[in-house]
């Protein structure tokens, strides 16, 4: 019996104590930190915080208690691993760490295997991807939307190019990376990467050596991402060297804003190295948890380190690990932790491998991490599917004075904007340009204009100017024989907007071709991409294969292909009134006069009068009365409803034909006209004929792949001396060419002329490389010249050589043919069939209603030819007119008594007295 409740007893202690293994009254966990650093300093004030709320809240943990076990690397990721192989040895749960990205990529091994969740809020390289390291979180924004606000910033001012200082560790160097990426989506890049050593081992030395290479360079955008100690080595150096001054932009990531935060107000040293600078800090909206926590942090730091939202980061990511606990162990998860065997089995070790314990809850506290979802003092804490928190956005600071301004936001949900981001989550996404808003900005040096980004690089090296060596069409580019002097047209422009650019411009102009032909312009400018020279300037038609590769600034002239082809003028003579119509209009315009003079005669000639007669007279009544319609003299009425209807629709197309006839007329009576059977490009597309185009240009390249025209039937030619010549000999039916050079062929050329019209538009520009301001600048110069005036007189000067190109630039006046005019003699045509159907209907329903005595029926059976014989007759015969009230009223009297006769000699005798009486005056 005793040996019974031994047992008991003995089973029931056993129980006790494997529970309170299973559940035990603390729990673990770790943070890795170099504590000397602001954001160590920082942390370990929020977490320790944070471990003090959560415990004097029962309820948090169910009773238990949370330890946070310190363990500072000091920057180094031996001391970082070995810290962590002894919170493993220790029953931690999680680990809150490290610090930098460096130690994240080994630490998140280690977290791996034993399954040991690692939670960091600084260590935000990009590149730790889930997928890599499952059990490694980040806790804050990582760098990759950080690097998104900047390029969004980049592009807003209208920036193309940048240089990227950075340490050289895997966070900074990772985020320098995803920099890259997110400008190129913006059509901007990074010029020049300036690696520094890694924190803290930058020297003064190592600075100096970049930024002087940097000073030597084109772009002055600067973007800094390091940690702050590096980051205001930087700052100090660049103002000794006068790179805090006017002109430059310094972006720096979220390090100097910790900086700006943790140490307000700044020492004048740190000031003064930093105004005018731009940098980010992490947005966390404003809530009564945060502000009470933020007067509590003098009391809770005892004064030994500022403020920054990185303690508010801290702060949560302890209670995320708290509340995830929790809710394992009140959903029956178990604290307990067991050897991993494969490290119990390595022989030959002195190291205590064996000690090291594998979470076996791992797997469970990190989804219950993941699916956090609670207010923080960091605003609302919850992952996205990748695992990145919810709604990222920064603050825009601007070093100003002792101290920072605010000049607006950036969130991945409307970008940039002056209101907080959490006050636009309700609406949606907008990221148009026009919806991206900043306040203005303190630059260095004081200024407030946004910078222009850029400047020619100090290193005594002028830009490679690039003009091509024509051998034709001098007046727009001419190099001077025996010497390097360089004159036309073209040159003047460029030379003119130089003149108007805010800054110096210093040049050289290379001639590019051999000199014995016109050189191919497409190779010139693709000289420009492949770096041989910096611009071209020239006579270079902006086309779509060169925009590819290079940039233009605006077209400072017009320009356009046009086809000149040989012409004879056409003097007047004694026919010249038959030229406005063609022969085959005449002839249906003949025709339409005699077929309605004929439809009209038909439709009256049974009731008017002026319609009947003899044959002889009949028709010509016809005949007059056809054309005297076309000057509406006609004198004969219509009385019949049809024949108004058709008269009407005949005098309106009389009308048109009449004006039409009458303008052509006076144009081809006051216009010197110029024959030719080229009418323009699609007269040569549809025929054999060869086509002549200027040597070096892109008409041959349009002509074959736009025009699909055979390069057999292309000719090339060098100079306005061979476009003539081959012209004359008819070796060519025409030569095509822009209109600038075809302009002043015909200044000289009088027999030649343009046929149609110009059939491409473009224009002529200067050529920079891809993304170079100087495409931007020089448009805006050009804009100015042509808005004072001078881009003319510079045209002007060069261009006006038009003796007889006005006479040559008139088109042919084209004859008027019957497609102009084929839907009124359709409408007319179908007017007049209708009008005669509707009659004969008429006449022979009229006819099958006469009584059968008025027909000749002698026969027993009437001829087909009898009966139509007889109804023609009835067609003909005259309508008699309806009686008029006054002789129906006679005839009544007549009935009653009254006889018309009795009245007739008394009416004949008045009449006879009237008529005498007259005749007597």
């Amino acid at each position: 019996m005793n040996l019974v409740l031994l047992l008991s007893t003995f089973s029931l202690f056993i129980g006790v104590l494997s529970e309170e293994g299973l559940n035990p009254a603390i729990v673990n966990v770790g943070a890795i930190f170099s504590f000397n650093t602001i954001n160590g300093k920082v942390a370990k004030v929020a977490m320790k915080a944070a471990e003090d709320d959560i415990n004097s809240d029962p309820s948090v943990l169910g009773g238990r208690k949370l330890s946070i076990q310190l363990h500072d690397s000091n920057f180094s990721s031996f001391l970082g691993i070995l810290g962590a192989l002894l919170f493993m040895e220790t029953d931690t749960v999680a680990i809150i760490g490290p610090q930098s990205s460096e130690m994240a990529h080994v630490l998140s091994n280690l977290a791996n295997e034993l399954q040991v969740p690692l939670l960091s809020f600084t260590a935000l390289d990009p590149s730790l991807s889930p997928l890599q390291y499952p059990f490694f979180v980040q806790t804050a924004p990582n760098d990759e939307f950080q690097m998104t606000a900047i390029a969004e910033m980049v592009s807003y001012f209208s920036w193309s190019e940048v240089i990227a200082i950075f340490s050289d560790d895997d966070q900074s160097r990772n985020g320098i990376i995803t920099l890259g990426d997110k400008l190129a989506d913006r059509r901007c890049r990074i010029s020049y990467k300036a690696a520094l050593p890694p924190e803290p081992s930058a020297k003064r030395g190592d600075v100096l050596r970049e930024l002087n290479k940097i000073q030597m360079m084109e772009s002055r955008i600067i973007v800094l991402h390091s940690f702050s100690r590096t980051g205001l080595l930087v700052f100090e150096v660049a103002k000794s060297l006068g790179m805090m001054g006017k002109g430059y932009v310094w972006i720096a990531s979220t390090s100097l804003s910790t900086v700006l935060d943790s140490f307000y107000p700044l020492k004048p040293e740190i000031a003064n190295s930093i105004q005018g600078a731009l940098t980010l800090r992490p947005h966390t909206p404003d809530s009564k948890r945060k502000r009470d926590f933020m007067s509590r942090w003098n009391q809770l730091s005892n004064g030994s380190i500022g403020f920054n939202p990185y303690g508010l980061y801290a702060y949560d990511t302890v209670w995320m690990i708290a509340r995830a606990v929790r809710l394992l162990l009140d959903q029956g998860g178990k604290i307990s932790f067991s050897n991993d065997t494969r490290l119990g089995g390595i022989s030959g070790s002195t190291l205590n491998l064996s000690a090291l314990n594998a979470f076996d809850g791992g797997k469970q506290l990190l989804s219950k991490i993941l699916e956090t979802n609670m207010t923080g003092l960091t605003g609302h804490v919850q992952f996205n599917q990748d695992r990145s928190r919810i709604n990222p956005s920064y603050d825009i600071i601007n070093a100003v004075g002792n101290g920072q301004r605010l000049v607006g936001y950036w969130s991945n949900h409307t970008g940039l904007s002056i209101v907080p981001p959490e006050t636009l989550y309700s609406e949606k996404p907008n990221r148009s340009s026009s919806n991206q808003h900043l306040d203005k900005v303190v630059w260095p040096g004081g200024e407030t204009a946004r910078p222009r980004g850029w400047v020619f690089p100090n290193n005594g090296r002028e830009l490679r100017i690039g003009i091509p060596r024509r051998v034709s069409y001098q007046d727009f580019v001419l190099l001077v024989n025996g010497t390097d002097k360089v004159q036309g047209y073209c040159i003047d422009v460029f030379l003119a907007a130089i003149k108007l650019l805010p800054y110096a411009f210093p040049y050289r102009f290379i001639p590019f071709g051999d000199g014995h032909k016109n050189p191919s312009y497409y190779e010139l400018v693709n000289k420009i991409k492949s770096g041989v020279f910096d611009g071209v300037v020239g006579d270079i038609a902006i086309v779509t294969n060169r925009t590819r590769i290079v940039d233009f600034t605006l077209p400072y002239i017009e320009s356009g292909l046009v086809v000149v082809a040989p012409v004879k003028k056409i003097s007047s003579s004694a026919w010249s009134f038959a030229r406005p119509f063609t022969p085959l209009m005449w002839a249906v315009t003949a025709a339409f006069f005699l077929i309605v003079g004929s439809v009209v005669w038909i439709l009256e000639h049974r009731r008017n009068d002026e319609f009947r007669g003899p044959p002889k007279q009949q028709f010509v009544t016809i005949l007059w009365f056809s054309f005297s319609t076309m000057f509406f003299s006609h004198r004969e009425n219509t009385v019949s409803s049809l024949g108004r209807l058709v008269l009407i629709i005949w005098l309106f197309v009389v009308l048109i034909i009449n004006s039409s006839y009458t303008a052509s007329l006076t144009s081809f009576l006051t216009v010197q006209q110029l024959s030719s059977p080229i009418k323009g490009i699609d007269t040569l597309i549809g025929s054999n004929e060869r086509i002549g185009f200027q040597v070096g240009s892109f008409t041959e390249g349009y002509l074959m792949e736009e025009l699909n025209i055979p390069k057999s039937r292309l000719v090339p030619l060098g100079s306005p001396e061979e476009y003539a010549l081959a012209l004359e000999r008819r070796n060519v039916a025409a030569v095509i060419d822009e209109r600038p050079y075809v302009d002043l062929f015909l200044s000289e050329h009088c027999e030649f002329s343009v046929r149609g019209q110009e059939f491409t538009k473009s224009g002529w520009g200067f050529a920079f490389p891809r993304d170079s301001p100087l495409a931007i600048d020089m448009s805006t110069a050009i804009l100015s010249l042509s808005e004072n005036g001078e881009l003319q007189k510079i045209h002007d000067r060069w261009l006006s050589k038009s003796a007889c190109s006005s006479e040559n630039s008139e088109d042919d006046i084209e004859q008027l043919d019957l497609k102009s005019f084929w839907g009124l003699f359709v409408i007319c045509g179908i007017a007049c069939m209708l009008a005669l159907l509707v009659y004969f209907w008429l006449m022979f329903r009229k006819f099958s209603l006469l009584p059968p005595e008025e027909l000749d029926t002698t026969s027993p059976s009437t001829s087909r030819s009898t009966r139509l014989q007889t109804f023609l007759s009835f067609v003909d015969e005259k309508v008699e007119k309806p009686k008029s009230s006054s002789k129906r009223k006679r005839e009544s009297m007549s009935r009653i008594g009254y006889h018309i006769n009795d009245e007739s000699p008394h009416r004949s005798g008045r009449m006879d007295r009237n008529m005498s009486q007259n005749g007597d005056s």
